[in-house]
This record gives structure tokens, sequence and C-alpha cells, in this order.
């Protein structure tokens, strides 16, 4: 411990990973703790977790993370969460915990579909977002008609950061970038907005809303309950938190309009920040953290989830082990690259693209080893973040380097494919866990520790490594991002007999 030092704590809760970090005001990492949390799915699509499980979990990383600093609680001078976007959860009419649903989640394909053949336009027109199978706002309308108990039974909607800041400050409250990326508020002006309920059928939902406040902003503080459970100092200010994209995006060091932050994560997160949301009905989704400061986001659970799941299903089998995936950058690094590569489609959790889209290894051979098959599927999703980063520049948008981040930047081969496919320069942030960081950087905002986002970020991020495109690799990945696209066209029909075939079983 060091006295008179000044910290800020970040949280950041994934899909299933909750994380505590506490930082100095200079972005150091001072102590961090994390905890792998359960999900369940109780039917085909359906992707769960248990609200209390999460609240035990953050209790426990929380109290961790404070004993490894051996730092008087009096010194953390705010808290910050970060969480992942869109999914549903809700507490009761109590406010006890009633359902967890994440965002890998499908089961509202169908009903988003509708909800966008019929109002999409009109929905865009206002939110700058059309439905889609985990958005919240489909989620909870999906609900409302096929789990009508379950939805009289809700007392208040919120996002996942939502529910922890909940737990720390008792404040029934969420901020500007969840909700905006989620689709429930209007655009640009990121307020509530009753006819977006209204389209979603969930005209009586307005009450079941929290009160939105700006991320950086003081939510509320630490309660003598929460600090009884997490080691915190009571009264401690906890802003309003951040939508993990964007948290990841500040902690990487993005932050003026035109800086590209490209998130290899669960998700394939890619987004340019301006000064006013782009407006075009074929980009994923515009999100705004403040006045004047908005992101424009194209996105997929498309990205290093596909990894994940190739090492926990048939590399580990019998329990995690993060020399699992050393082992795999070594195979990637070993092949050396060729026209008549083996393909991937990291489909393993849909596509944006249409919501029967399946993974699935292209073009293998008797020659080829396990490492040409995990190079395809690095290349894969490489291909699917130059898919959305396309869109992105055909909006409008422009960039000239982007920074890397995500569980994906820590790879010694991935950087250098996103570098040589996108042909730009990639920048790798010093900071390894940006998205509790960026929630620090809100935090140190809000307790006045900074007096802008461009004071803070400057402050508290740091690059570690570039990364220069080869001019002979892009032409490489050009011939087979060509190929790689005529394969999904391909396989259209086939997935689609595919979800017949599911559905047709049910």
């Amino acid at each position: 411990m060091v006295e008179n030092e000044t910290y800020l704590l970040g949280l950041d809760a994934g899909n299933t990973v909750i994380k505590a970090v506490l930082f100095d005001l200079r972005g150091r990492q001072v102590a961090m703790a994390a905890l792998d949390g359960q999900s369940f799915s109780p039917e085909p699509g359906h992707v769960e977790r248990g609200l209390d499980e999460m609240w035990v979990n953050a209790q426990q990383v929380i109290r961790s993370c404070l004993e490894k600093a051996a730092v008087d609680p009096a010194q953390i001078a705010a808290v910050g969460c970060a969480g992942h976007g869109n999914g549903l959860y809700l507490l009761d009419k109590a406010g006890k915990p009633l359902l967890g649903i994440q965002s890998l989640d499908t089961r509202a394909a169908a009903h988003a579909g509708d909800l966008a053949a019929r109002h999409g336009d009109r929905l865009h027109e206002l939110s700058l977002q059309k439905p889609w199978p985990s958005q919240t706002p489909a989620l909870l309308s999906w609900l409302k008609v096929h789990r009508p108990q379950l939805y009289a039974a809700t007392g208040t909607v919120f996002l996942c950061k939502d529910f922890i800041t909940y737990q720390l400050t008792g404040e029934r409250v969420s901020e500007t970038s969840d909700m905006s990326g989620c689709g429930l508020v209007r655009m640009p002006e990121c307020c509530y907005d009753t006819e977006i309920l209204e389209l979603f059928g969930l005209e009586d939902a307005q009450a079941l809303l929290p009160r939105l406040v700006e991320p950086a902003e003081i939510a509320g503080q630490i309660t003598a309950s929460a600090a009884a459970v997490t080691g915190l100092a009571e009264g401690t200010p906890v802003v309003g938190g951040y939508f993990d994209v964007i948290a990841s995006a500040l902690g990487s060091g993005v932050i003026r309009a035109g800086e590209a932050s490209i998130i290899a994560g669960t998700w394939s997160i890619n987004q340019v920040f301006s000064q006013e949301p782009v407006v075009d009905t074929n980009m994923f989704m515009a999100s705004g953290f403040a006045p004047g400061r908005f992101v424009n986001i194209e996105s997929s659970a498309t990205s290093a989830a596909n990894l994940e799941w190739y090492v926990r299903n048939l590399i580990e089998r019998d329990g995690h082990n993060e020399a699992s995936f050393d082992t795999c950058n070594t195979a990637v690094s070993e092949v050396v690259p060729a026209a008549d590569d083996p393909f991937f489609h990291p489909f393993l959790y849909g596509s944006g693209q249409g919501a029967d889209f399946r993974a699935g290894f292209y073009g293998l051979a008797g020659w080829h080893g396990e490492g040409h098959l995990l190079r395809a599927l690095f290349e894969g999703v490489v291909f699917e973040h130059r898919r959305h980063i396309e869109k992105l520049v055909k909006s409008g948008v422009s960039f000239e380097t982007a920074v890397l981040s995500g569980g994906g930047s820590r790879s010694p081969v991935w950087p250098q494919m996103f570098a040589d496919c996108l042909g730009v320069p990639i920048r790798v942030a010093e900071a390894r866990e940006t998205g509790a960081l960026g929630a620090a950087i809100g935090a140190g905002i809000g307790a006045q520790q900074f007096s802008s986002y461009e004071e803070a970020v400057a402050a508290m991020t740091r690059t570690e490594r570039d990364y220069q495109p080869d001019p002979a690799m892009k032409a490489h990945y050009d011939t087979r991002y060509a190929i790689y696209l005529r394969l999904i066209e391909a396989m259209r029909p086939i997935w689609s007999e595919l979800a017949k075939a599911r559905q047709s079983s049910d």
C-alpha cells in the first residue's frame, strides 16, 4: 500500500467471467481478481445465468482484489462497472433477482425477425437499430408473448452491469451507453421514448425501466451492506458504468472522433468514434456515452469465442488451462499460409446475417493438420471483422489506424493477421484488462480526478505493440476473403434446411 495514493476500481462483467481490477491514476494495474461463472441452456438457443451466483462472484472478486492490493478502501476514489451489452437481466417487483439472459441467447430469433419485418424501419429511425435476437427489448417482448407470467412478475429491466451496480448501491439505475446499445432509447438524444416501447409491444413497460444517467455520472454510493460483503468503504461513489465495448475502447486509448477500436472477444466488435451518430440502415448500431460522443458499431458473436469453444471442447475437455491457448498460437505460427488452405465460418453462435448460420470447416485434405484448422479459425474470425469494418466504411466513417483489444489481442499471431488482412496499422494497448480500465477511467471522471475524457485516457492508457501490414499478405487475404464470402452464399440454403429440420423435431 502506498499512503496518500488514490485508486480507482474497475469491474468488468462479461457473459461468464467477472473481474475486479484496481488501478492507480496512471492506469497501472495494482491488483486483479477474476471468477468464471456458469451458464446453462434450459432449451436449445437459450443461454442463461444465475444472478445470485453473479453477485456472489462479484463480492468475491472485489474482496480478493482489495486483499491482494492491501490498500485502505478509503483510498479508492470511485468504482465503475462495465458489462456485456444486450441480453436481459430482470428483478422482480420486490427487487429480487428474477432472470438473467446472456447476449449469446437466440430464443427470440423468429420473434425479432417478425418485429424487424413490421417495424424495423421505424425503430431504426428512432433508435438507429433494428430488432435482432439477443437485443434487450426483443427478448423482453418475446418474454411478454411466450412467458407472460414471468413478464408479469418483472419489476425492473436491467443490463448485466446494472445488476452489479444495483447490488453495490441499492440504486435502480442504468446509463446511456448500454441503453442506446440495446436500442431502448431515442437517438441521438439518448432518452427513453414511448414509441419505441409501443413498437416492441411493450407499451406497459415504461415503469420497468431504471433511472437513466450518463456513464461517468455518480449513480450512487456503496451501501453498508455492500461494504460488509465486498470490503469496499461505505459511501464510496459508484458511476453509471459502460457498455463493455465502449469501456474497452476507452481502456485501449481510443477516445477521439475518427479513431477505431477492434475488439476480438466473445463478440466481433468493430467501432469508430464520431461527434454525431452515423445514420445508415445497414449499420448494426450506434451508441452514445456523452454529449457529442458517439460510437458507430458493427458486431456479431463471431470472434474469439470460436477459439474458446475449440479449446474447451477439442483440446481441454476436462478443465480450463490457459496454456492450451499458447498451444494454439504456436500451431498457427508454424503453418506456412497457402492459397488453398482450409476455410472456417465462425458462426458457432449464429450471425447477424442470419440466425440460421452455422460454423464449419471447408476444404480439408489429408495433408492438413491441427495447425491448418486453427489457422483457418483465426483467419475466419479476422474475415468477419473485415466484413463488419467494410460495412462501417461504406456507411461513411473512415480511419487510418486501429487499436486491437480483447482476448484475441493477447495472441502473438492474431494482431499481425488483422493488420495484413485489413491493410492498416494495428496497435495493441499495454493494458490487458481494457474493459475494467475503461470503467475505472469513467470512475475517475465522475470522482473529479480528471477534467475530461481526453485527460483521463491520456493519463491512464499506453500502447504496448505496433503491427504494420504486409502488402504481400494483404493480396493473399484479399483472394481468400472473396472465396470465404462465396462460401457463405453457397451454404445459405443448407443452413436454412438445417434450421427447418431442427424446428420440425422440436
